[in-house]
């Protein structure tokens, strides 16, 4: 059957919310490919037998999302170096047959901020990292392999030092109470924390002390335009927003699924923005 209609799935729990049907599903009518993708709700007890099966369940790959990107990097036979660096698995290939593990994430915040931001990785640049979880990981991965000094900002300092140590010496952790200093020097400043998410407790940070010429990137898209980004503009900084993330990173597994490499097109964005908007009210 997957040699006759291709499929691919994003597994998840819960999963329900996801856009990412809707974004391969653009793709697959736009460019005339004959496929599918579709949601897969599976619990942690679930997921480890449904992944090592995953061609004879009638898959060709899938993406994978909270909470089993970490059981999917111990599931898999092989692993990109983004992966192995992260320690996460979000993108799930058939490659010779041999269940193989990407994360997609790094790729999709560079890529997002290399066209929001044309410019930004300035030499000797230095980033700012809100968070230390797997958005942080992907975002540090990003950000050192394009030679940036990276500072973690977390509440809980053992989870940034432990993020900053995986890292190596151009990664340093650092508490809250270091912000307005970091900030002064800081090219880039980017929230990887669910702060400021609709659901979730606002992101209290101060930008003031921030330079001019500093770009501010929240990966939050839900609400699509959140405060941090509201007072960066109003501050003059160039913004980058979460939406373009998710769009981005998500052309990297329906190339290995589909063989075509899709464009994240205004219109596709107009699409899911519009969803966005229709379920939260903003």
């Amino acid at each position: 059957m997957a040699a006759l209609l291709p499929r691919a799935c994003i597994m998840g729990h819960p999963v329900s919310h996801s856009r990412s049907p809707m974004i391969h599903g653009y793709w697959l009518r736009t460019l005339g490919i004959r496929g599918a993708y579709e949601l897969k709700d599976l619990t942690p007890e679930e997921f480890p037998a449904f992944v090592t099966r995953l061609e004879a369940n009638g898959y060709v790959g899938g993406n994978v999302t909270v909470p089993h990107k970490e059981a999917a990097y111990r599931l898999v036979a092989r692993r990109d170096e983004a992966a192995e660096a992260i320690g996460a698995v979000n993108t799930l290939w058939l490659q010779d047959g041999v269940l193989t593990g990407g994360n997609s994430d790094a790729h999709g915040f560079v890529a997002h901020l290399d066209d929001s931001a044309p410019g930004w990785a300035v030499p000797r640049g230095r980033a700012v990292i809100l968070g230390a979880g797997g958005a942080a990981r992907s975002a540090v991965y990003a950000l050192t392999t394009r030679g940036l000094d990276v500072r973690i900002v977390n509440r809980t300092a053992a989870r940034a030092l432990e993020l900053a140590e995986r890292f190596g010496p151009r990664v340093s952790a650092h508490g809250y109470d270091d912000l307005p200093t970091l900030l002064r020097d800081a090219d880039l400043l980017v929230n990887c924390t669910s702060l400021g998410m609709i659901g979730k407790p606002p992101l209290e940070v101060d930008i003031a002390p921030s330079k001019p010429s500093a770009v501010v990137y929240d990966v939050v898209y839900v609400p699509l335009d959140t405060p941090l980004l509201a007072a960066a503009r109003a501050r003059g900084h160039r913004t980058v927003d979460g939406l373009g993330m998710l769009l981005q990173q998500a052309g990297f597994g329906f190339q290995k699924w589909f063989g075509a490499s899709p464009r994240v097109t205004p219109e596709l964005r107009d699409i899911v923005a519009a969803d966005i908007r229709a379920k939260t009210g903003q």
